[in-house]
């Protein structure tokens, strides 16, 4: 990659200034000094794109401007002219209508502070991953809706794209067809829903390239910022489709962090792809991507797919792999988890769901969680006591019963995870996967009270606001007859968990 002739003494000058070499792609050069870098958009016409004018350049400088300040304000400083100075020589700034060049002025964001180096580092904990997630679910909650009067012909023009690109990149051409003739028959299948989603504001102006890449701890945040400013089609889409690229490429890395069976078991970037997928749902309440998830993140990774080829990278086979993978389907089914406070609940549905149905796992619905969204408030926020009052405890349940059968019809799996002391409400959960045909596993945990008693005293930063008094209340309450499989909590309940419902 080199920066084009016309602009080569541009480049120079940012080097000068930067003290560095540029970092490259094919349509920018970016040029980090001590405390500031400047991004200088390449004269290229690739057919996605052309900045071969300098009009072109400026209004593309400033869009990125705009965009990106909505995410990474701190990061984006202003679109500055290069000019000629009376001795003729270049220099930054100067009066606009005299600019021979543009550049975007941000600060710079240190090397280690990129996700994916992060990611590669084996850097990506629990709370990094719940605040990506959280981070993810403003920007969208954030994000300007658009019209989209024909949603499924939006997503079949970027299929007919990649299969195109695909085999330009030399992709195998049999796998390329039968990969683009299962994502067709997906999206025919898709079509009504893709058009509800659009009409009720689920399309809007989105990320467009959110990748591990271009995610960055800022102020200890993840901030998301190089939102895609070159082709507002990319851009303008589903949430879902936005989200699959970021869980698209967690499932890639074989990442580490939490020291949970998953993680040690070789599932590596599933399970993180999982917790992300999790924490976003739970804030979000937005069931509806499940349905087509699966076809957004095969369609994520022929992208990469075909990217990889291009440049001659041996990881181009396994983007392949995972886009046919994707359309696989895998089985649904729903798992019930129920216990006392402190039985480890939620510890057990963490374990479990990256192991269960299509990637990146089972669904995770806690009670906790959605009573804390029913509230407007963060999982972590404590609820007073009329939080939990039987009403709206009844109202929890009936939407975590809702929620699981949107997302086994979806054809995902799902672990519900509450304390389902009321019989009337492991009759519900059960029924959830009758009606829709889906296996039912229910797991009943217990320990001896004084564990349980330990255990909540222990809690930080978790969702449940249950105390000792809570506890005891329980405990003094008759569940009726358990017909689930009880399992003995008080020590390690993963691997017979794992056992009884056939995962590994």
């Amino acid at each position: 990659m080199t920066v084009p002739a016309p602009q080569a003494e541009a480049a120079a000058l940012l080097a000068r200034l930067t003290g560095a070499a540029p970092v490259e792609t094919h349509i920018s050069a970016v040029f980090v000094g001590r405390d500031e870098a400047f991004k200088l958009k390449k004269a290229v016409a690739l057919g996605f794109l052309d900045f071969t004018s300098l009009a072109a350049r400026e209004r593309f400088c400033r869009r990125e401007l705009e965009l990106n300040r909505r995410t990474a304000p701190a990061i984006y400083r202003e679109v500055l002219p290069l000019t000629r100075g009376p001795d003729g020589a270049l220099r930054l700034g100067g009066e606009p209508a005299a600019a021979v060049e543009w550049v975007l002025r941000m600060a710079r964001i240190p090397e280690d502070a990129f996700l994916d180096r992060i990611a590669a580092r084996g850097g990506l904990t629990p709370a990094l991953l719940d605040a990506l997630a959280d981070a993810v679910a403003a920007m969208h909650e954030a994000a300007e809706r658009v019209a989209e009067p024909d949603a499924p012909g939006a997503m079949r023009q970027v299929l007919e794209g990649n299969r195109a690109a695909a085999l330009a990149a030399g992709l195998p051409a049999p796998r390329v067809a039968a990969w683009a003739a299962a994502a067709e028959a997906a999206l025919h299948r898709l079509a009504p829903l893709l058009a509800a989603r659009a009409a009720e504001g689920r399309v809007r102006r989105c990320h467009g390239d959110l990748h591990l890449g271009n995610l960055c701890l800022w102020d200890g945040k993840p901030t998301p910022f190089d939102a895609l400013e070159f082709d507002e089609s990319l851009a303008r889409i589903d949430v879902g489709y936005d989200l699959a690229f970021l869980l698209m490429d967690l499932e890639a890395r074989a990442v580490a962090g939490e020291a949970e069976e998953e993680w040690r078991r070789g599932l590596g970037g599933r399970a993180a792809a999982n917790r992300v997928l999790n924490r976003l749902l739970a804030r979000s309440a937005d069931y509806g991507l499940l349905a087509p998830l699966p076809l957004w993140l095969s369609l994520r990774a022929m992208i990469r797919a075909h990217v990889e080829a291009t440049r001659g990278a041996a990881d181009a086979a396994s983007y392949l792999d995972a886009a046919e993978g994707f359309l696989r389907p895998a089985e649904a089914r729903v798992v019930a988890i129920g216990g006392l406070q402190g039985t480890g609940k939620s510890r057990l549905a963490r374990a479990l769901a990256p192991a269960l149905g299509p990637a990146p796992g089972a669904v995770i619905l806690r009670t906790d969680e959605i009573r804390k969204r029913r509230f407007g408030v963060p999982p972590e926020r404590r609820l007073p006591p009329e939080a939990y009052a039987e009403p709206v405890s009844a109202a929890v349940h009936a939407e975590l019963f809702a929620a699981a059968g949107t997302a086994v019809r979806a054809g995902h799996a799902v672990i519900a995870d509450a304390v389902f002391l009321d019989p009337a409400n492991r009759a519900g959960i059960e029924a959830v996967a009758r009606a829709a045909g889906a296996r039912f596993d229910g797991l009943w945990l217990e320990a001896p009270l004084e564990v349980l008693r330990r255990r909540i005293g222990a809690r930080r930063h978790d969702a449940s606001d249950a105390t000792a008094a809570v506890l005891e209340r329980a405990a003094r309450t008759d569940p009726g007859p358990i017909a689930w499989r009880r399992v003995d909590a008080s020590g390690d309940p993963v691997p017979l968990a794992r056992s009884v419902l056939g995962v590994h």
